[in-house]
């Protein structure tokens, strides 16, 4: 099953993703901002990143065109709050995939990882 790595500063939001995909039967790597991810995505090469927008040390766009930087084909979905639609447009200017808005529906985000795995 597809290794997903799911980057939030926010640890309640880390657990309810993990939960979530581990239910799915996916294998799940966690890091709680953008430079963390960076080096777990470059020891771990994950399937899937599921990546917030606002984190402290590195943010997620950062972080994104670090991993595109590494790996052109990295597969990252931005998670983002509403209003942030200027964040989401350059995000898939740099190699995003796709983006979910917070609060977030299961589907939604199983959607979107199917989707990129496919």
């Amino acid at each position: 099953m597809a290794k997903i790595l799911v980057v939030d500063d926010a640890e309640f939001l880390r657990v309810r993703l993990t939960k979530m995909l581990v239910s799915d039967g996916y294998e799940v790597l966690q890091a709680e901002n953008g430079l963390v991810a960076v080096n777990t995505y470059k020891e771990t090469r994950p399937d899937v990143v599921l990546m917030d927008v606002t984190m402290p040390e590195m943010d997620g766009l950062a972080a994104l065109k670090e991993i595109i930087g590494f790996d052109a084909k990295a597969r990252v979905i931005m998670l983002t709050a509403l209003g942030q639609e200027s964040v989401v447009l350059e995000a898939v200017k740099s190699g995003a995939r796709d983006f979910i808005v917070k609060p977030f529906e299961h589907e939604r985000v199983m959607k979107a990882i199917t989707k990129l795995l496919a």
